[in-house]
């Protein structure tokens, strides 16, 4: 069973019906995660000399299955978020915990600073940030106010979240009304304190919303209609000059990708809209799934999770200060990892990060080894890609299966976890050192 097909196979819920083409809509992807158990069988291959696991999730209460990307403090401590674990082993969906948030040292020791238990929250699947007092900030998939919301009425629509220390603030919990739900993408800050991010799911048309949130006063900027404005945001935002907000939709525009619309990237002026590309599936991409990244002439650069290639593989593009999308490349893993000439990697999830001499890197969750654990990759200005480490490359996969987003220290030193693999199979956080 491949990563993809093991995300629908184990799917019930309305939007993975409603998207049921190996779409990764955040509910079907987390009921996966568990069907997707039966994935590996992993060739025996020496590690690269650059790769290094800092740390591997046990069975609870300890942290499982970290889905986002993680934040890196100035004194080298990472903190990020586990789907499922903790010490509430009872919440809902049952037995397998409702998350939690986590900090690991520089010496490679765990901590979880907060277990989630339902009412708080549940089912954390995004990165953190970090404001000038130490204080975090996040979102949870479900949780929050358990008896609302369409999709997951057993788990609630999810939560806004602050985190002083080990003390948890809820500062929104979504109703799936007119506020959306699901909130499956982190939050952002402005200079004035104020939050910003994305809810998935509902809102007053349906397919999700833009929000703000100053304290705990939400206001919608924008209500997806699932048109040509775009629907079901899944990545981040990103802040640009003037407040102006940047970000992708993974469905909505003006194209048919094979029954479905094709995704857009957009920016968000105050509550004015412009859509700023709408994809096309070949060759340009289809289901834009990550937040955007500028680099300092303004020019965009992120992923779709599908398209571009012959496989259906996914792209890496850039969108220059004039708006004009230039695909930087394709890839073309067979969708099963079988292709003995590719091996590149497949379905791009998560954005891309920058270093000093403008290579970007980033990871796919399927593709690379035929156990189709994903990459991460390197992507150099001419366009050319550089295969940093194929996952499952261990014979036991405790290098970790399902790469997340990365990070990048000053030295250059790329950070990341996977959502599987390691010696209790839930997942890891890895360094790499290019």
């Amino acid at each position: 069973m491949t990563y993809r097909s093991a995300k629908v196979a184990s799917a019930g819920l309305e939007q993975a019906a409603r998207r049921a083409r190996g779409r990764r809509a955040w509910a079907a992807y987390a009921l996966a995660l568990a069907a997707s158990l039966a994935l590996v069988s992993a060739p025996a291959t020496t590690a690269a000399q650059t790769f290094k696991v800092l740390y591997r999730f046990g069975p609870l209460p300890d942290g499982n299955s970290p889905l986002g990307g993680l934040l890196m403090d100035a004194a080298g401590n990472l903190y990020g978020t586990t789907l499922w674990g903790g010490k509430y082993p009872a919440c809902p969906p049952g037995g397998v915990g409702c998350g939690t948030v986590f900090k690991l040292d520089t010496n490679g020791v765990e901590t979880v600073l907060h277990d989630f238990s339902g009412p708080d929250g549940a089912n954390p699947v995004a990165n953190l940030i970090m404001d000038a007092n130490g204080d975090l900030y996040g979102t949870t998939g479900a949780g929050g106010i358990l008896q609302y919301c369409k999709t997951l009425n057993y788990a609630g629509c999810g939560v806004v979240f602050k985190l002083s220390g080990t003390k948890e603030t809820v500062l929104h919990r979504f109703t799936a009304g007119a506020d959306g739900a699901q909130p499956v993408a982190g939050v952002i800050m402005d200079a004035s304190g104020a939050l910003y991010g994305t809810a998935y799911e509902d809102g007053p048309i349906g397919p999700g919303v833009v929000f703000k949130l100053v304290g705990k006063k939400l206001t919608v900027l924008h209500a997806f209609s699932g048109g040509e404005d775009g629907g079901f945001p899944t990545g981040g935002l990103l802040i640009g000059a003037g407040g102006v907000l940047y970000g992708t939709a993974s469905s909505g525009g003006d194209s048919n990708c094979d029954g479905y619309t094709c995704g857009v990237a957009f920016k968000l002026a105050g509550k004015r809209e412009t859509v700023l590309h709408a994809f096309q599936g070949s060759p340009d991409g289809e289901e834009p799934s990550a937040a955007l990244t500028a680099d300092a002439a303004g020019n965009l650069y992120s992923t779709t999770y599908y398209g571009g290639g012959d496989y259906n593989c996914g792209t890496v593009f850039e969108l220059t200060a004039g708006d004009k999308e230039r695909v930087l490349y394709r890839f073309d893993d067979a969708p099963d990892g079988s292709a003995p000439f590719a091996g590149d990697g497949c379905a791009p999830f998560a954005g891309v990060v920058f270093d000093r001499q403008g290579n970007l890197y980033g990871t796919t969750v399927e593709g690379g080894l035929s156990s189709n654990a994903g990459v991460v990759y390197k992507i150099t200005p001419d366009g050319k890609e550089k295969i940093l480490h194929r996952f499952c490359s261990w014979k036991d996969c405790s290098d970790g299966v399902g790469p997340n987003g990365l990070i990048i220290d000053a030295q250059g030193n790329l950070y990341g976890t996977t959502s599987e693999g390691g010696t209790s199979f839930n997942g890891v956080i890895f360094e790499l050192t290019p």
